[in-house]
């Protein structure tokens, strides 16, 4: 966008100097953030409007209605930022068409308005911890309400679902399916089906908008006029597009300043400090945040994949509207470290493999999980050989999806930088090396080397906005990484209120992350408390949650004062066992049966006095 010259910035109704703003303004953003200021730029200038009289009977501009059967309500639960990126999406282009629309995270949302809501589209995802799979943190409150026997009968609602998953998980979109069925047997009708995205979430996530929006159009019938954003915390008044063109879908090229191994040589484990620029970027970020980051597959992974399969790496192949060689495909756009069951299932069905087809019946869920765990792609082809052609082959492997890291900075401190702590995940299997996409991509970078990049906000890990307010941090291994972000901002705002550091790692001589700036910032009163918890330095493990109860007594006292707990790390078992060690708390300092020490602790998480960010 330009302007043609000066004397075009005289026909405009602004003064010469906010033209060249707003042109400036729009420089380099999308479509969709076009989109959404042209919305946001109709609302301002609704609101600027006199306020009708009271004897008007109609608004002079459409608003959103706080009549639950004239409006759209979309409800999200997010864990890392997905459904809620998703969600804001529909919201933006439910308001651009013209429609009272309403967004609101499941955890503002007042469950007693949901018998009264007309029009209501969840996206939701499904999140993993364990052997089991959860609702979001944000969805906790809103999931237990639903399919609880205090949701009511909901035959006057219509309601479309989308779930967002990972189908290297069994439980493929599980949360949002029991929310599916459960609205259902309430009584409510589904306007179109549920539709289920894996990590390639823009393929399903899209159509489904489309028909959502074509649905909403026709069910509310409402005029063409662009309605003026509503007030409230909830509502898409506050949507805005925070980090100008870069974005999931066009990464920033970040230069790789230092990439460096903090684990002793004797540390089985290869843990690394990463240093990005974001020079000239404007990239912004707050701590809790998190870095995306495209990866590209090992080049000795694809080679493996092609010679398994006889295919030429050469051969052209279009998919999707793109025409690229098989080996880009593979190294740029597929996932090769990951299994899921629709690849086992489509690799059984082409092979005519019993024994995979029987793995994949639901009596043997078990076995499945295990093998989707512990085998990657070149083990299936290897394990279970089948005849793939380039283009099959191409369209049956799921899309390569970006991997998300916890920064590890604030740039209060490091400005126009961004650091990871990154662990590189390899292992051996049938004497061949095996691994993680991501984490050996940037661990085998020069320094010099480009990173494409984004920002994803967590609006759900963020340090408590009264800085005298008490902070429990809880991060063994690189679960750490968020909160030396925010020891950083804690130290740059000036925050009176006490630091709390629980640490774990397998040895202190060589596993110790961050040693020498931990103990600086204890020495300068900046980190009140620092417990760490090293397992294999003894012959009995000890682990975060042991010097948890160590702690048990001080602890409840600093959380009974208003302290903010967070957690970060290991979905599997850390998270699970933490959980376990403070409810066990409550109930000892706090002289709680198990059912309420468990109410305390979801109270915890309600309120936003504990967050999580597990993966």
């Amino acid at each position: 966008m330009t302007v043609a010259g000066e004397a075009s910035l005289d026909l405009i109704p602004l003064s010469r100097e906010k033209a060249r703003l707003a042109v400036d303004l729009a420089q380099g953003l999308d479509s969709y953030a076009l989109q959404w200021l042209a919305g946001f730029m109709a609302g301002a200038a609704a609101r600027s409007q006199p306020a009708a009289s009271a004897s008007a009977q109609v608004p002079a501009s459409p608003v959103v209605s706080s009549d639950a059967g004239l409006r759209l309500t979309i409800l999200y639960g997010s864990q890392g930022g997905n459904a809620k990126r998703v969600a804001e999406r529909l919201a933006s282009q439910a308001q651009s068409a013209g429609l009272a629309v309403r967004l609101v995270r499941a955890d503002a949302y007042r469950t007693g308005e949901l018998k009264k809501e007309r029009l209501l589209y969840i996206v939701i995802s499904t999140h993993s911890q364990g052997d089991a799979v959860q609702p979001p943190d944000d969805a906790r409150g809103f999931f237990d309400f639903l399919t609880s026997k205090r949701a009511p009968e909901l035959a006057q609602l219509a309601y479309g679902v989308l779930a967002l998953g990972d189908s290297s998980y069994v439980d493929f979109c599980g949360i949002g399916r029991r929310i599916d069925e459960r609205l259902q047997q309430l009584g409510a009708k589904p306007l179109l089906a549920r539709a289920e995205a894996d990590v390639d979430i823009a393929t399903v996530a899209e159509p489904w908008a489309q028909q959502a929006l074509q649905h909403a159009r026709q069910r509310l019938a409402t005029s063409e006029a662009t309605p003026a954003p509503a007030s409230g915390t909830d509502v898409v008044a506050r949507l805005r597009p925070t980090h100008g063109a870069w974005s999931r879908e066009r990464p920033f090229h970040a230069e790789l300043l230092l990439n460096q191994r903090i684990v002793g040589s004797a540390s089985a484990k290869d843990v690394r400090h990463i240093e990005l620029s974001l020079q000239g970027s404007g990239l912004r970020y707050q701590p809790g945040d998190a870095l995306g980051v495209w990866p590209t597959q090992s080049p000795e992974l694809v080679d493996r994949v092609l010679r398994t399969l006889a295919l030429d790496g050469a051969t052209p192949v279009a998919h999707a509207g793109e025409t690229l060689p098989l080996r880009q495909w593979l190294a740029e756009r597929r996932e090769l470290t990951l299994l899921t069951r629709p690849f086992v299932a489509a690799h059984a069905e082409r092979g005519q493999h019993a024994a995979l087809q029987a793995m994949l019946s639901a009596q043997n869920v078990g076995d499945l999980s295990k093998f989707l765990a512990d085998h990657q792609l070149i083990d299936l082809l290897r394990a279970y050989p089948t005849a793939w052609d380039a283009q099959a082959l191409v369209a049956a492997l799921r899309a390569l999806a970006p991997r998300m890291y916890s920064i590890a900075s604030s740039q209060a401190q490091v400005d126009e930088e961004v650091h990871l702590t990154v662990a590189h995940v390899e292992f051996d299997l049938d004497d061949e090396r095996r691994w993680g996409v991501s984490s050996h991509y940037l661990s085998t970078l020069s320094e010099g080397a480009h990173v494409p990049v984004f920002i994803e906000p967590n609006e759900r890990f963020r340090l408590p906005q009264d800085g005298a307010r008490d902070v429990i941090m809880i991060g063994p291994g690189t679960g750490v990484a968020p909160f030396r972000a925010f020891l950083q901002q804690r130290q740059a705002d000036a925050a009176s209120g006490r630091n709390w550091l629980f640490f774990g790692n397998p040895h202190r001589r060589s596993d110790f992350l961050y040693q020498t700036e931990w103990l600086q910032a204890a020495n300068e009163g900046v980190l009140t408390k620092l417990d760490v918890a090293f397992s294999r330095d003894q012959a009995q493990k000890i682990y975060v949650q042991d010097r948890l109860r160590e702690q048990g007594a001080q602890l409840w006292q600093w959380l009974q004062a208003g302290a903010h707990l967070y957690i970060c790390g290991d979905a599997e078992r850390m998270a699970p066992d933490v959980q376990k060690a403070l409810i066990d708390i409550a109930c000892e300092q706090g002289s709680l049966n198990s059912e309420a020490a468990q109410a305390w602790f979801d109270g915890l998480l309600a309120e936003g006095r504990c967050s999580r960010d597990v993966y």
